[in-house]
């Protein structure tokens, strides 16, 4: 018979998930630090448009990033708040200085990429666990995500 942890799921299969969770922690905190860059830096005839844009989505990641590890915490883990170990987990990498619109925004849709892949995998995970919260934080995630890439990649044309 399988241990359950507070919350009633699997201990093993908890830990997995918050293993692959703080992955992801590392993931948007990456983006998230990248994209506060693009705002910043960002110059050219599409300044206000992407400067608004950019701040919108970093806001955005920031919100996420405490959700995710609140989700750690409630399985009974502790989530990563290290940068130096984000930057041996990730596997989105930080950007340099990016001050073109268009780089910017090829950047933030490779980073949707390689977190919506993440996020798919969780779902799996999540799922044989029988973690419907992890489920949902995951679902609400890639059908907003899924929307920000079509708007962003119209934005490239």
């Amino acid at each position: 018979m399988s241990q359950l942890n507070a919350i009633g799921l699997d201990v093993k299969k908890s830990e997995v998930l918050a293993e692959k969770l703080n992955v992801l922690l590392a993931n948007y905190s990456i983006f998230y630090q990248n994209t506060r860059g693009y705002h910043w830096n960002i110059k050219g005839e599409k300044f206000f448009e992407l400067h608004l844009k950019f701040e919108e989505l970093y806001n955005d990641l920031l919100m996420k990033i405490d959700e995710i590890a609140e989700r750690v915490l409630t399985l009974g883990h502790a989530p990563n708040h290290r940068y130096s170990l984000y930057q041996t987990q990730a596997t989105i990498t930080e950007s340099t200085q990016v001050s073109e619109g268009i780089k910017a925004v090829e950047n933030i849709l490779d980073s949707f990429q390689k977190i919506i892949s993440q996020q798919r995998e969780l779902l799996d995970i999540s799922a044989d666990a029988e973690d419907e919260g992890t489920n949902a934080l995951m679902s609400d995630y890639i059908r907003d995500q899924e929307k920000l890439v079509w708007m962003y990649s119209a934005f490239l044309g």
